[in-house]
């Protein structure tokens, strides 16, 4: 990045030299411009310590006459002298104080002068960026308040600069356009050089490499043409930035020439001799700044004695504050005790508040075991009771219509639904559930909703309808699990409150935003309804509405459930009901259509079931009866399978058989799943494990990945899922080993 450092000193001359002074100053005045002259001829010199002793000078004297605009001088003086050798700290802070004291003044152009000068600490010393353009715009608003065209120039040229160094080429471009027409009309050398270097950056940003390179190259030319012992600073900042244009287009001969020369004139620049001068004289210059301060302490001490020996008012006015002093002082020890008190007050209320945050977070601590357990033993053996009956279907045809078996499997799901719900209302409220993203097609998912559900629309003769809006993507991506939770409270509690009517499920598309189309969704039936001063109750956990007539059994958790679901999803559930007339209710919910996500969730999805082949599954189940049922699952699918009862087992097994897939328990004697799986992983047994449990998911998803297992399925299950995740898994073994041979 160039600068206007030289122009800076160029014009620090011309100020100093201001012909409307030249008559009123005074000899002291005169001495201390002298001063200040020279100090600028040697740091242009980089003659570093003769530069400071000359600033520290006119620094002392300026302050002797009380002269702001001389003070602001010197030290903008001093503080180009730390900044040129990397001190920034204490550069930075004299160049703060000069812009204290320019702005005691009227001096426009001394503040302007300043401001750009903080600007090309933070920039060009690549300190901090946006501090840089701050000053430097700062310093923008003083050029063309003076309507100064050579400091409205170098000041959008500093500007633009700043922002090609943090690569916002876009923001930094419209400055240099507007410095370009001022460049070309005053031609100053140091502005023509960094505009053709700003020019350079540019181009190669627009990858227009032939502009570039011509830009960067009448930059060189300038400064070839002009030996200035500064400018080989510029000059240096131009070989780097040169070299880096060189690396970009892989010309990388002339990128490593320009990076030579960059560092030759560095280390010549920069030596270790200088710093060290700059060291010796900065310390000089900070001890006559601490004296300085002593000498103000100690002179308005002085001041103080002088006005407290003139007037005995003052010692009056002490007796009278020390009494105010004496009641203030007993007023607060008063109140000390009373806050005493107070706080041994509050710190019993503290501990017996400690002690019940204690309790509660134990009882909720208890709760969460409690539910996770209890949903634990209750899904174990329903899972064999659903399997069993499935069984007993399949086995004994015969059997397939009774009306015992019907009742004795819906009675299993039932009760599976209740503990479902219980854990559901606990997951919610404790923020466990996360929407997870999978894709699926919204008419198959209602659909297969509706089929599901026609037995309770049967006993109330009721008819199930169902309409779905063709503008719906055939494919949208969201969490159907949780969506068919919704439904499934919904229409079920649709169904139950309507007698010889119609339930109705209703999907439109609503709009449609980037990616994301939003569908509005109705449950519209028209049974008992339900009395406006009860509609927002429905919504609260454990809430029925009495009934007049008949007995509606059930857990009240439902439409708690559909509410808390909904508002994930980050929408909003409305119901709409007149008693006697019917209900409806309505909620909007985005899904993704995103092609390129949709594409990837179906090569994932994709299982081809036609595929004549036999796997080989072993099974770790201590459970006799969930045995059966896992065993009589996989022999319907013609897999193959063995069953072990423990972990210990099942590490026999493996040392001589070879497997596909394994299911393995979780809650097991003598040693659970997880622990057997790290052992297989041990022991460098690769096949796919996927967790059979009873568990939420996401209850044990971070054991389940520490175990190193690779799914895992919550019984009771759907066959074909266990089947297809069989599958797949099985299959995406195979591709990676053959990608590793």
């Amino acid at each position: 990045m160039q600068t206007n450092r030289f122009y800076l000193f160029l014009l620090f001359f011309v100020l100093i030299f201001q012909c409307v002074q030249a008559q009123s100053e005074s000899v002291s005045r005169r001495t201390i411009l002298d001063l200040l002259s020279k100090s600028g001829e040697h740091l242009n010199k980089l003659e570093c310590n003769k530069s400071l002793d000359y600033a520290k000078k006119a620094l002392n004297e300026a302050y002797e006459i009380e002269d702001n605009q001389l003070i602001a001088r010197s030290y903008n003086l001093i503080g180009l002298n730390f900044e040129e050798f990397s001190d920034y700290k204490k550069a930075a802070g004299f160049y703060n104080n000069g812009i204290k004291y320019a702005n005691k003044t009227t001096n426009d152009t001394l503040k302007g002068w300043l401001y750009n000068n903080l600007g090309n600490l933070y920039c060009f010393r690549k300190v901090d960026f946006k501090k840089g353009i701050e000053n430097y715009k700062k310093a923008l608003v003083y050029s063309e308040k003076i309507k100064d065209s050579t400091e409205i120039m170098f000041s959008n040229l500093n500007i633009a600069a700043a922002y090609f160094a943090r690569e916002e080429y876009l923001s930094g471009y419209p400055y240099l356009k507007k410095a370009e027409p001022l460049v070309k009309k005053l031609d100053i050398m140091e502005s023509s050089l960094s505009m053709n270097s700003l020019y350079g950056s540019y181009y190669a940003y627009r990858n227009e490499f032939a502009k570039a390179e011509a830009s960067f190259k009448n930059a060189l030319k300038i400064c070839e043409n002009n030996k200035v012992e500064l400018l080989e600073t510029n000059v240096s900042e131009l070989y780097d930035d040169f070299s880096r244009f060189y690396f970009k287009i892989k010309d990388y001969k002339n990128a490593y020439l320009y990076l030579d020369k960059y560092n030759d004139l560095k280390d010549k620049i920069y030596n270790i001799e200088r710093v060290k001068e700059v060291n010796v004289a900065g310390s000089s210059i900070q001890l006559d700044e601490y004296k300085r301060e002593i000498d103000k302490i100690e002179v308005e001490k002085l001041k103080q004695n002088d006005r407290l020996k003139q007037t005995k008012l003052v010692v009056v006015m002490f007796i009278v504050v020390f009494f105010v002093l004496l009641l203030l002082v007993y007023a607060l020890y008063r109140s000390n005790q009373l806050r005493k008190k107070s706080n041994r007050k509050l710190k019993i209320a503290n501990e017996e508040l400690l002690v019940a945050k204690e309790q509660a977070e134990e009882a909720s601590l208890l709760k969460s075991q409690f539910i996770s357990t209890i949903s634990h033993e209750l899904r174990t053996p329903l899972y064999g009771v659903v399997g069993i009956t499935d069984l007993i279907a399949d086995e004994h045809k015969e059997l397939k219509n009774s009306t015992y078996l019907k009742s004795l499997k819906f009675s299993a799901k039932y009760l599976l639904s209740l503990v479902n719900d219980i854990l559901q209302v606990y997951k919610i409220e404790e923020k466990k559930i996360v929407l997870e993203n999978s894709i699926f097609n919204l008419s198959d998912e209602l659909t297969s909703i509706v089929e599901s559900l026609q037995f309770l629309s049967v006993k109330n003769n009721n008819k199930l309808c169902l309409e779905v809006d063709e503008a719906i993507p055939e494919f949208i991506i969201g969490d159907k699990v949780r969506l068919s939770q919704i439904f499934m409270n919904l229409v079920s509690n649709s169904l139950k409150f309507t007698k010889d009517g119609k339930v109705k499920i209703v999907a439109k598309l609503e709009r449609n935003e980037a990616s994301f189309c939003f569908v509005t969704f109705m449950v519209i039936d028209n049974g008992i309804g339900i009395a406006k001063e009860h509609q927002q109750k429905i919504f609260e956990k454990f809430v029925q509405i009495e009934r007049k007539e008949d007995d509606y059994q059930g857990t009240g958790l439902g439409l708690s459930i559909v509410k808390q679901l909904v508002n994930l999803y980050g929408s909003e559930i409305h119901c709409e009901s007149e008693e006697n007339v019917g209900t409806k209710m309505i909620f909007t919910i985005g899904f993704d259509t995103d092609e390129t996500k949709r594409n990837d969730l179906l090569k994932n999805l994709e299982v081809d079931f036609s595929e004549e082949r036999t796997y080989k599954i072993l099974v770790v189940e201590d459970n006799k009866i969930n045995q059966i049922v896992t065993k009589k699952i996989l022999d319907i699918r013609h897999f193959e399978s063995v069953i072990v009862d423990d972990g210990y087992e099942a590490l026999k097994v493996l040392e001589n058989e070879v497997f596909d897939v394994i299911l393995m328990d979780i809650n097991m004697p003598k040693i659970n799943g997880f622990d057997t799986s790290k052992l297989i992983r041990k022991k460098g047994v690769t096949t796919p494990i996927i967790a059979v449990t009873a568990f939420d998911k996401q209850e044990i998803i971070e054991q389940v990945q520490a175990s190193k297992m690779n799914e895992v399925i919550v019984k009771p299950f759907d066959p074909n899922y266990l089947y297809k995740m069989i599958i797949h898994i099985s299959n995406k073994k195979e591709e990676e080993t053959k990608a590793k041979v």
